[in-house]
């Protein structure tokens, strides 16, 4: 069965599906996107998604394409027309189209939203086999990191560079002071050499991730103590253990980084129980019944 996806107000194939060549998205990458977790049918951390969504969208001036309950259906629409119970739900909305000029339209113009999804995997059931390797590479992004625009490509030639060399993620670090700002498409967390947890504070040099905020709740509730505060690479390279964050991420183990082990190069005690703690998290009350 073709993918569907929903452009302007229409379900359509995707192979079907098409947008403007004068959408600002495709001239200028002007617009903001968002990204839903699906499992079991159900949308995991909706309202941290589309409140992200909301605040991107304001940061730049754009108006959210419908209000969000209508947003929600149609996320809802998409899923039961591609039968998905385990996927990602993308969504895009852009400044719509007109006449190519870097200035905003002078006279407004609909936003343009375009919503698809595909399958994944389920939740990863063993920690041990869900563990990557990283590299670093310099933050060469624009500065309002903050903003989850469509603007990426330094992320994706980040993460081309990491794939180049066996890794899965590429750790971004700020050249000037040698802090670690985040993952090319993650959260970067660790265990310093302390036994700290540690994740960099928010500003607008990394993206609030949702995941991010979903497991920093999740600590909470357990009484596990954390820091929200920046650390060099020399911190990271001394690092315990380390791990990623995201949508798709979950709780990810990074056991080595530029080729070297970080800890013992295995699952560290902390990691382990985060794991279990985000899935748990994840998977819902169902999951945590039968546990």
């Amino acid at each position: 069965m073709s993918r569907i996806a929903y452009v302007n107000g229409f379900y359509r194939p995707q192979s079907q599906a098409a947008v403007n060549i004068e959408d600002r998205g495709y001239q200028f990458g002007d617009g903001i996107y968002e990204v839903v977790h699906l499992h079991a049918g159900r949308f995991v951390d909706t309202d941290l998604h589309l409140g992200r969504l909301e605040r991107s969208l304001r940061e730049i001036s754009l108006p959210m394409p419908m209000p969000r309950a209508a947003l929600e259906l149609v996320l809802a629409e998409v899923v039961r027309r591609n039968r998905l119970t385990e996927g990602l739900v993308y969504m895009q909305v852009t400044r719509g189209v007109a006449h190519r000029d870097h200035a905003f339209p002078k006279k407004p113009v609909p936003v343009s939203l375009v919503v698809t999804a595909k399958r994944i995997p389920p939740y990863p059931r063993n920690v041990d086999n869900w563990t990557g390797a990283a590299i670093t590479a310099p933050d060469l992004r624009w500065a309002r990191r903050d903003i989850k625009s469509i603007n990426l490509l330094p992320n994706v030639l980040a993460r081309q560079a990491a794939r180049e060399q066996g890794a899965i993620e590429a750790i971004l670090y700020d050249e000037a002071t040698g802090e670690v700002t985040e993952g090319a498409a993650t959260s970067f967390w660790i265990v310093d050499e302390h036994g700290t947890i540690r994740v960099r504070q928010l500003d607008h040099v990394i993206l609030p991730g949702c995941t991010r905020a979903a497991l920093i709740a999740e600590l909470a509730e357990e009484g596990l103590a954390f820091e929200t505060r920046a650390f060099t690479l020399d911190e990271m390279r001394r690092a315990r253990e380390a791990f990623l964050t995201s949508a798709t991420s979950f709780v990810k183990p990074i056991v080595r980084i530029d080729g070297a082990p970080v800890g013992d190069g295995t699952v560290g005690p902390v990691v382990r129980r985060l794991f279990d703690v985000f899935a748990r998290h994840v998977l819902g009350p169902a999951h945590n019944a039968a546990a």
